[in-house]
């Protein structure tokens, strides 16, 4: 029997506790052998064990108080495989160094993006993404250039992403459906004007875009391009989308993420601060969307930044030594 909604809103809200219970939740809701993959610098890890030594041992070490705050939850099927996908927070007090980096003794909000496949009853499958770099900020430790967003990232306006009763279909297909067609306007970019896209046609005009640390957040269509995909398409032109590991659509509700979801040659100058390499480079990427009628209202975007910065060359986490690529 297939795990459900509620039942996996029931481990993870009864196991929110992570300080203290986070291996209880990993002997409940995963496989033995689950194939877990994390930003950088945890990567892969391949069973229990290794999700354990690798994700959440430094991460309690770091948080023991670490409680889980979830935002919204998703279901679907996406080519045969029955996922879960979520965003939200985890909190508590950074007490202890994490990944090299200082801890600061004060409460921090994490945001995580975080997509489970299921088989029968257990997680086999998971990709899960920490805004390190909004940590970096927050604690002073982000050695570039400040973002040029700001660093807010709420809860959906209407309070509505952990609805646990069955939705329409009908709406999930157009909230699926408006999501494809609004990347496929992504991706017409003429690598000259961002209105080559056509981007307002998806997007009301007071949109909310909740971007990493290190990028920031922005309202709105001239704030959006100004922060962020301006500077974005002129270092990465060429950016060719793909290799999904799930994209679903629940209500007016869109979870997608691929590992890696972007390829891309770092062609321009000062995205984020830094010249152009003129490396190829992947993108781990993760994004949530909310539709209000016929138009995106809201999106929250992961992005494996420390992954992604590594392969300009620079090293977000001198003081941890990376196990594996």
């Amino acid at each position: 029997m297939t795990l459900d909604k509620a039942g996996y809103w029931q481990l993870i809200s009864g196991h929110r506790d992570l300080g203290k219970s986070h291996g209880a939740l990993l002997d409940l809701l995963y496989a033995k052998d689950c194939n877990f993959n994390a930003g950088a610098p945890v990567d892969h890890c391949a069973g229990r064990e290794a999700i354990v030594e690798r994700f959440w041992q430094p991460l309690v070490h770091a948080f023991p108080d670490l409680e889980r705050r979830t935002d919204i939850l998703m279901s679907g099927q996406f080519k045969d495989g029955d996922w879960f996908a979520s965003t939200g927070y985890l909190v508590g007090h950074f007490e202890n160094d994490l990944y090299g980096l200082k801890a600061s003794g004060r409460p921090h909000f994490i945001r995580y993006g975080w997509f489970d496949r299921v088989a029968g009853d257990h997680v086999v499958e998971s990709y899960v993404l920490l805004d390190l770099t909004r940590l970096m900020i927050e604690t002073n430790q982000w050695p570039l250039r400040p973002q040029l967003g700001e660093s807010w990232s709420p809860a959906p306006a209407t309070q509505d992403g952990l609805a646990l009763n069955a939705a329409d279909p009908m709406e999930s297909s157009k909230s699926l459906k408006l999501v494809e067609d609004m990347i496929a306007g992504l991706m017409s970019y003429d690598q000259k004007s961002l209105s080559s896209m056509g981007m307002k046609r998806f997007w009301t005009p007071q949109f909310q875009w909740y971007g990493p640390g290190g990028i920031g957040s922005a309202r709105g269509h001239v704030d959006y391009e100004r922060a962020h995909q301006g500077p974005f398409l002129k270092a990465f032109p060429d950016r060719i989308g793909g290799n999904h590991k799930c994209r679903i659509g629940e209500g007016t509700y869109v979870a997608s993420t691929g590992w890696p979801s972007l390829n891309a040659t770092h062609f321009g100058d000062d995205w984020i601060g830094l010249p152009a390499t003129g490396k190829r480079i992947t993108q781990r990427i993760m994004d949530f969307w909310r539709r209000e009628d016929d138009m995106l209202v809201e999106n929250w975007v992961f992005i494996d930044m420390v992954d992604l910065i590594g392969q300009f060359g620079i090293d977000l986490l001198p003081g941890h030594k990376r196990e594996t690529k």
